[in-house]
């Protein structure tokens, strides 16, 4: 007699196994290696530390300038809106 298997727990090893070879494939085609990028990233790190501490001057935030309002006039009372043509 042949062995036991669950069935449902093998169905998934195939699955994952079929989606491993499909993710190898894609990045061999496409993809960048792993220690490519990590490299590439750390490059970047220390580029940007070095040109910020070149920085003569320290970075402006991007802060909206304040609303000029001009202030109410109390000298004159607004009058209503009038409702239609007045003949």
């Amino acid at each position: 007699m042949g062995n036991v298997i669950n069935l449902g727990r093998e169905r998934k090893r195939k699955q994952r196994e079929a989606a491993k070879r499909k993710a190898d494939q894609n990045a061999s085609k496409h993809g960048r290696k792993k220690a490519e990028k990590t490299r590439e990233r750390k490059e970047r790190a220390q580029l940007g530390a070095k040109l910020d501490g070149a920085r003569l001057e320290p970075p402006k935030l991007a802060v909206a300038p304040p609303i000029e309002r001009e202030p109410p006039n109390d000298s004159e009372p607004e009058s209503p809106p009038s409702a239609g043509p007045s003949d």
